[in-house]
């Protein structure tokens, strides 16, 4: 190895170069701001089942803060900072199914720009040419329930949802009524094969569904996509034998070694081994190739016998998509490029105020029910105050809605020809409508916050519904409206009190709508969540800007609570190696790290964690790491590699177990240095960290 080490005196902070800074207060301001939409909204959307916003805002949320990011952090630009949670925790009914692979969700694109963004990123990442040749498999997205059918010397053996995308629900009984589905393969296939795809509705057999409902008496489906879900999911398997369903097979889990290595490969064999595909489908060279094929399906999407929402890009060569990977929430060779979202008019009847757990006021209207793209709506978000005054947005307005994906709509424009005479502007409220408090909008922040804090019934009962939520403690019959009326009684106030529930069972007992075996139910449930995983922990503590990926860098980076109070206790001294080390934690910034050591630094928190930790058994975090020689170690790039890009490199130390950061410090184990290092190289070399050149990092890492 090409190793440097210099016996040279360490520099005083004088010494090293000052830190750039790009970003102008405003735009720091705006990047908070946003972070903390990002963190509103995921919580609504995955813990709660209530979003408020389309998924395409959602997504140019994301997009904002990513450019703000790459603004103040230039190296960082390939890198995708948020994940959100794929799919739902499965239900209580169905014995559970732990994926061997992953069944992970894709990334959005919602404009010709973003596909174009898109495949430049591949190209960085791969370090190709624009002129090098890239093959891509454009497939309808079909709106439907994804699942997962594992087969074994040919023979059909489970089949599973997707779930929260590590564990879902057992329906090999229901999927063995669906028609099309093979029980036996044909011809030769291998020993292990997970096929995956999405099981649907035609339309005419939803159609024709619904109608057997309505003349029943039954509620009706809202869309073939629901219908399909709704009946998959059922624990008799003859009520779904009795639903017209269909699956179509695009994708692979667990395999044994497979005699092709491309997308197209696989759709053949697929076809071959006896099943449907995703038709019509094309094999595409570039990006203009790939935006005609979405504007031709586009145009006859309501031709096609089943409903879609989009179309999916793949990166054909199987070796190529092993290079490029996954990021926390998503493969990065694929991207599902969504339909245009559709409208209707429709009343605004009243705007509400909703409030969530870190206090935001969020306005949300109220609409005459209205059929949106086959989706009854009657709710639309209103994102904040400013939005509303920008609009003009009014009680009693005719306004247009838009809805894009199952989530709540929003409304695009207000139709001021049939504006009611007398209408007033809509005045925000500047206390909070649940408590009373004040309700403060800070400078240059978008959301208005009751100050109420714990004393607001409704931030309390918020805080403790994500506490108990499903990707937290996820504790089973524990929902807001069980556990608002705890609060109201008095038996919880704290996290810690859910805990000591058992001193009020005969209590509990004789409250109305209870009974001894609910109340036996809930404190099972209770008991069986003593015993958590740290991340999960750090997760359910509901800091601000702190979502799931961000719990598990923090638990893999620590390790222990301990060890993580200690470090952000510590971290307030923001000239100190503590803070230094937590904001060299990839993907952590700077206002992320504040937020952090702001929560550990409050008496109240950590009197909340002490009372947590003496009623639970946390268990630190293990790491399962491939043992490689960067196994367990913390590794830094700087300069240019030219023998792959820097995000595939770091992607690659990650795979290989190591720690990769952005910064140097004495934990530092590895500097891999490409061309025109610069500073980095040189602290290196005055902590004694060992750097190794591009052809010393390829030769450590080439027997993996």
């Amino acid at each position: 190895m090409n190793e440097r080490k210099n016996n040279v005196k360490k520099p005083s902070k004088k010494d090293l170069p000052p830190l750039p800074v790009l970003l102008t207060e405003k735009e720091l301001k705006e990047k908070a701001q946003v972070a903390r939409e990002i963190a509103y909204h995921r919580d609504l959307y995955y813990n709660k089942a209530t979003p408020e916003i389309s998924d395409a805002e959602f997504d140019a949320l994301e997009r904002r803060y990513n450019a703000l990011l790459n603004k103040e952090i230039p190296l960082l630009k390939d890198i995708d900072v948020h994940e959100a949670k794929v799919g739902a925790t499965p239900a209580a009914g169905f014995s559970k199914v732990v994926h061997s692979v992953p069944m992970l969700s894709l990334g959005n694109a919602f404009a010709a720009e973003d596909v174009s963004d898109f495949m430049a990123r591949i190209r960085r990442f791969l370090s190709l040419a624009d002129a090098a040749p890239l093959a891509m498999m454009a497939e309808p997205k079909i709106d439907g329930l994804s699942a997962s059918l594992r087969y074994e010397k040919g023979r059909l053996v489970l089949a599973a949802t997707r779930g929260d995308g590590q564990v879902g629900e057992n329906i090999t009984a229901g999927v063995m009524t669906i028609k099309n589905v093979p029980h036996t393969l044909k011809g030769s296939a291998p020993d292990v094969l997970e096929v995956r795809g999405e099981i649907y509705m035609n339309r005419a057999d939803f159609f024709a569904l619904n109608a057997q409902r309505e003349a029943k008496g039954e509620p009706l489906f809202a869309n073939p996509r629901n219908a399909a879900a709704g009946s998959v999911r059922q624990l008799d398997a003859s009520i779904t034998a009795s639903r017209p369903l269909s699956f179509f097979a695009y994708a692979l889990g667990e395999a044994s070694p497979l005699p092709f290595s491309s997308q197209q490969g696989l759709r053949e064999h697929l076809q071959a081994w006896g099943f449907a595909v995703n038709e019509p489908a094309r094999l595409c060279h570039s990006t203009d190739e790939i935006l005609t094929y979405y504007n031709a399906l586009e145009e006859q999407r309501h031709a096609l016998p089943f409903d879609i929402d989009g179309v999916v890009y793949k990166v054909n060569d199987f070796a190529l998509q092993e290079r490029l990977g996954f990021v926390s929430r998503a493969p990065r060779w694929a991207i599902a490029h969504k339909f245009a979202a559709e409208r209707a008019e429709t009343i605004l009847k009243a705007i509400t105020i909703q409030v969530g757990r870190t206090g935001a006021l969020t306005p949300v209207a109220a609409l005459e029910p209205i059929n949106v793209g086959g989706v009854m709506v009657s709710r639309a978000t209103l994102h904040n105050e400013d939005e509303i005054a920008r609009k003009d947005i009014r009680e009693g307005d005719t306004v247009i809605v838009q809805r894009a994906g199952d989530v709540i709509p929003q409304i695009v424009e207000v139709l001021l020809k049939h504006r009611p005479a007398g209408s007033a502007p809509f005045v925000f409220p500047d206390h909070c409508p649940v408590c009373g408090a004040r309700a403060v909008r800070e400078d240059g922040m978008a959301i208005r916050r009751c100050t109420g804090g714990l004393t607001c019934p409704a931030q309390a009962v918020e805080r403790l519904c994500h506490f108990v939520s499903r990707d937290a403690f996820n504790i089973e019959g524990l929902g807001e409206r069980r556990v608002g009326e705890l609060m109201e009684a008095g038996f919880i106030k704290t996290p810690a009190d859910i805990f000591r529930l058992h001193h009020h069972r005969a209590t509990l007992a004789l409250r109305e709508g209870w009974k001894e075996k609910s109340v036996a139910n809930l404190l099972e449930a209770i008991e069986a969540r003593r015993t958590i995983s740290l991340d999960k922990f750090i997760y359910a503590l509901g800091i601000r800007q702190v979502g799931e990926a961000t719990a598990k860098l923090l638990a893999k980076h620590y390790g222990s609570l301990p060890a993580l109070q200690a470090a952000m206790i510590a971290a307030q001294d923001e000239t100190g190696e503590a803070w230094a080390e937590l904001t060299s934690i990839d993907q952590i910034g700077t206002l992320m790290a504040r937020d952090s050591v702001a929560f550990f630094a409050e008496d109240h928190n950590q009197q909340v964690l002490a009372d947590l930790s003496s009623e639970l058994t946390l268990l630190p975090f293990v790491l399962v790491e491939k043992q490689s020689p960067l196994s367990g170690k913390t590794i830094v790039f700087t300069g240019t590699l030219q023998g792959m890009g820097r995000s595939e490199a770091k992607a690659k130390a990650e795979n290989l177990g190591a720690r990769v950061s952005g910064s140097i410090s004495s934990k530092t184990n590895y500097l891999v240095a490409g061309e025109g290092a610069g500073s980095k190289a040189d602290k290196a070399a005055w902590l004694g960290v060992t750097v190794l050149d591009e052809a010393a990092w390829l030769r450590l890492i080439e027997a993996f």
